[in-house]
């Protein structure tokens, strides 16, 4: 579980986060919705510990991240909104390596770790191929793949869709599919839900960095008018 404790959070002083609680289960598929400067990134980033609360405080799983920082990112795994911004290696296995190398793992561990987060994507036996060859598709399940290989509880994706052309859209969302399934929780930041209300348990809609809507899908999809949300047909 994903916990908000009366978390604020303000940047060069203009408040960005207000006195937010909130709390993500295990196994949820979640979407966070809202138009840009909401505070969707901003809140994603204090899940694992790249940004701390100015006040409040957040938890994964019990224990606060301020106080273990490996534990929280090794259960939250992020994708960011580009995923030329996370990469860190040329070569795509190199780069699914590199967060459980630096957890210390045995390279037996690592290796297993990194075939399997790679068959979750549908990118198998690719671990040679460069990274800058790879369609924008390619790459953005390569990030996924490397937040799966910390085996985290959660994964959360910022804006994932962007840039995509309508294939890799499609292909990146049955990869969510098929982790939901599995068990993976999944947090997803979007202003369009149209491709990927059907996934989803819940729909959380943010404004000026306080929770506006939080319910099922379909009650949450009749309270966004106001909010810059794309929403499917009705």
């Amino acid at each position: 579980m994903i916990e908000f404790q009366s978390v604020s959070y303000a940047f060069d002083d203009v408040p960005v986060l207000r006195d937010l609680s909130l709390s993500i289960d295990d196994g949820e598929f979640v979407l966070l919705a809202g138009a840009n400067g909401s505070g969707k990134t901003t809140l994603l980033r204090h899940c694992n510990g790249l940004l701390e609360p100015d006040s409040g405080e957040v938890r994964v799983n019990g224990t606060p991240v301020a106080e273990d920082l490996i534990a929280a990112r090794s259960s939250v795994g992020m994708v960011f909104q580009h995923p030329r911004d996370q990469f860190v290696a040329a070569t795509v296995g190199a780069d699914v390596a590199f967060g459980p190398e630096n957890l210390g793992l045995e390279r037996v561990e690592i290796d297993r770790r990194v075939t399997a987060a790679l068959e979750a994507v549908n990118m198998a036996g690719r671990e040679d191929d460069r990274i800058e060859t790879l369609s924008g598709g390619e790459q953005s399940r390569v990030a996924i793949a490397g937040a799966l290989a910390m085996e985290p509880t959660h994964l959360v994706l910022d804006e994932p869709f962007t840039g995509l052309d309508e294939p890799a859209r499609r292909s990146v969302l049955e990869r969510l599919e098929a982790l939901a399934a599995d068990g993976t929780g999944i947090l997803l930041t979007t202003h369009d839900l149209r491709d990927v209300c059907g996934l989803a348990d819940r729909v959380i809609a943010m404004q000026d960095g306080r929770v506006a809507v939080d319910g099922p899908p379909k009650r949450a999809l009749g309270k966004l008018e106001g909010l810059e949300v794309r929403v499917p047909n009705q």
